[in-house]
């Protein structure tokens, strides 16, 4: 799985989140972000070409893979916005505490290895008053649909970089430390069902 992890892997994954359901959610999401921003999972800077540049002070970009780092430097460097790109895990985030004024997330709490811990550390580097805006896919509502994913997400999980499907996101972000101020949830058009449960809304640290 080395080199397809590495060359291969990151290629596919870009494509799929750029799917146009996908990048409809991206368009109504990204623009609420302002200040400093810390985006986790920057992956290929899909959400770039969504963000209010004239709300934005600068973009602290977390990505850990090692095959999308490079498409996530070449994004940051035609960007219209100050980015730096932070190649570390969620979960070791190396932020002083309170230096982001918004956290975003964006299909990307489903491939993070250790969810909770991802967020706390998120949490931690919030401003007081900051908000946390995510868009996810993860468990879906009904039975026929949940039991599909828990029989499909062992193998989906080697060939999608680790990407879980039955991750119960509301609760995820609850145990992060996070109270959702606001949450949408549906099933997205033209996605398969099993993939495409998907929350999103704005949170706030508790």
């Amino acid at each position: 799985m080395g080199l397809y992890s590495r060359y291969v892997l990151p290629h596919v994954i870009n494509c799929a989140c750029g799917t146009r359901p996908i990048e409809k959610e991206r368009a109504k999401i990204t623009p609420l972000a302002a200040g400093v921003v810390l985006e986790l999972g920057f992956g290929s800077g899909r959400n770039l070409a969504h963000y209010d540049a004239a709300k934005i002070t600068k973009i602290y970009a977390l990505e850990p893979e090692p095959g999308m780092l490079a498409l996530a430097r070449k994004a940051a460097a035609g960007a219209s916005v100050p980015i730096e790109i932070l190649p570390e895990r969620a979960e070791d985030l190396s932020l002083p505490p309170a230096s982001v004024d918004c956290v975003l997330i964006t299909y990307t709490l489903c491939t993070i290895p250790d969810g909770i811990t991802a967020l706390e550390a998120a949490r931690g580097a919030l401003k007081p008053g900051g908000r946390l805006l995510f868009c996810e896919h993860g468990a879906a509502p009904d039975a026929d649909v949940a039991a599909a994913q828990r029989r499909i997400e062992p193998l989906w999980k080697r060939l999608a970089g680790g990407c879980h499907l039955t991750r119960d996101v509301p609760a995820l972000l609850r145990d992060g430390g996070f109270e959702i101020d606001d949450l949408t949830a549906w099933y997205l058009p033209k996605t398969p069902r099993f993939a495409g449960y998907t929350y999103r809304g704005v949170a706030h640290a508790r």
